[in-house]
């Protein structure tokens, strides 16, 4: 055989005009094929068709050990024939929690949007990275578009951006931006001889800023952080003071971290007026808007994010409020060109100054990634299929819903709310078991209402029905109390009505 062997032919087959083609194509033989049929198959019965359904379990909740016997992932030296597979995928999803159902409620994230999924398949299947138009033609042109698009939605007149591996990482960008451009000279000289620096953001932030300035060299004891109101919100008097106070002490303000719906009260800092104060003391202004950037997309909430035309960079994360697919989570900057001149090396073997096409779209020089993963097309193909309307009335939906619920509770007896209203789609409250009716709130019995809550949650996740999550604020002098989040597009108030039924059912015996 002349040319390459293994099923190689030297010829014009298959639609090829020129080269070597091959003789059978992997994906053409009958157990690949068979294979990927009956896995897209199960998923569409198991994962998505009885994952959603009222009549299934959130979970069926094994304990670790457990988990491990019954899962058995021992591989051996020879491979395993499809059917065993099959199965084995079958009884992973079974063992899975079921994020999609209504009934889910504990984390930031759950039911899967169907045309972003499809979007996920397409992008996974055709396995490129993003890093240069030649390799990525489309999903560059892609991302492009979808950077102007929320650039425009923002107020960014010149802005630019980049899809991130999610949002502690888009975090700990915005930080490193403002350190570059703070002085540019970091990028080549390192932090030696340097002012000590320190940023500033509300004591209801997301971890992921003490893990950016511990990541960058900046270190956890020089994140300050700052106040927040009796809604959770940033003060900004005490952050003006804490400003001030650091430049007295001889240190280097270089950004706030504002947030835009914090995780556990879903509060949105003021931004026009945390704008105000670093444009007084010339800081970086990030906000952090991965879970509440989804009001932006509707007229009658966005107002919540008044002034986000003034920050210097935005994290939001599509894959929380918006359902697309984890991860997909974008970055935009308001500063065109700074991403190139932060992060960029100009490596010749993919950068090369005399390529043979238009450059304007490659993106590897943008970030400190090199295999990234495409997850633009899964938003693009969601936002396709709904449009701007349809966006905003999923979140103008789920706002309603929300409120539904506050309104619920507040009509309970044996329920309280943390909070007399709320910003978004966290809810906080207590439930108040009968044993704990009619006494005096001592601090004895804030103590025994903090253990509601944790066994509760045990009682929910091991009868499967239910999963909201629990925690304290320490901050605000919160023992624990219920989280409950919405972001589920399948959500009904009757689904609603079941959870104040089953949190009920699960804390009525319970005895201090």
């Amino acid at each position: 055989m002349n040319g390459y062997t293994n099923g190689y032919t030297n010829g014009h087959t298959n639609g090829h005009t020129n080269g070597h083609t091959r003789e059978c194509n992997f994906y053409e033989k009958n157990d690949v094929k068979e294979f990927l049929d009956s896995i897209h198959q199960l998923i569409l019965d198991k994962a998505l068709n009885d994952g959603t359904k009222n009549d299934h379990k959130v979970v069926e909740f094994l304990h670790p050990k457990e988990m491990l016997n019954k899962l058995q992932l021992d591989i051996g030296e020879k491979g395993t024939n499809n059917e065993v597979l099959l199965k084995f995928c079958e009884k992973l999803i079974n063992m899975s929690v079921k994020t999609g159902k209504p009934g889910f409620y504990n984390q930031l994230y759950g039911f899967v949007d169907p045309y972003g999924l499809a979007g996920s398949w397409i992008t996974d299947s055709l396995n490129t990275a993003l890093h240069t138009y030649e390799v990525s033609p489309a999903f560059t042109m892609i991302e492009h578009y979808l950077i102007q698009k929320v650039c425009k939605m923002i107020g960014f007149q010149n802005g630019d951006g980049m899809f991130c591996p999610g949002g502690a990482f888009m975090n700990i960008m915005s930080i490193h931006l403002a350190r570059f451009r703070n002085d540019n000279n970091i990028k080549k000289q390192g932090m030696y001889n340097q002012e000590r620096m320190v940023v500033f953001a509300s004591e209801g932030c997301h971890y992921s800023s003490v893990l950016a300035v511990g990541f960058l060299g900046i270190g956890q004891e020089n994140l300050i952080k700052v106040k927040t109101d009796s809604k959770g919100k940033m003060s900004v008097k005490h952050l003006q003071n804490a400003v001030e106070l650091s430049l007295k002490q001889g240190l280097n303000p270089i950004a706030v971290v504002a947030t835009a719906g914090t995780t556990v009260l879903g509060a949105f800092d003021p931004l026009n007026e945390i704008a105000d104060v670093c444009a007084q003391h010339n800081m970086w202004l990030h906000v952090d808007a991965a879970w509440g950037g989804f009001v932006l997309m509707s007229k009658k909430h966005r107002y919540r994010m008044a002034g986000v035309e003034r920050v210097d960079s935005l994290a939001w994360n599509f894959h929380k409020m918006g359902n697309a697919p984890m991860q997909c989570s974008l970055l935009v900057v308001k500063e065109k060109g700074i991403l190139e001149k932060c992060n960029s090396t100009n490596v010749e073997y993919l950068f090369q100054s005399d390529k043979y096409y238009d450059k304007t779209f490659d993106q590897g020089n943008k970030t400190i990634q090199c295999g990234k993963k495409v997850d633009n097309f899964k938003l693009w193909l969601m936002w396709k299929a709904r449009g701007d309307a349809g966006m905003a009335a999923k979140m103008d939906r789920v706002m309603e819903l929300s409120q539904y619920l506050v309104d619920q509770l507040r009509a309970q007896d044996d329920f309280r709310l943390v909070l007399p209203e709320f910003e978004y789609s966290n809810i906080c409250f207590w439930y108040i078991p009968p044993s704990l009716e009619n006494q005096e709130e001592t601090e004895e019995w804030w103590q025994k209402l903090s253990k509601v809550g944790p066994k509760i949650k045990e009682r929910m996740v091991s009868e499967g029905t239910l999963m909201v999550g629990y925690q304290p604020l320490p901050s605000m002098n919160k023992v624990n109390f219920f989280r409950f989040v919405l972001c589920q597009e399948n959500c009904e108030e009757s689904d609603l009505d079941f959870i104040i039924e089953e949190i009920r059912r699960f804390g009525k015996d319970l005895q201090f």
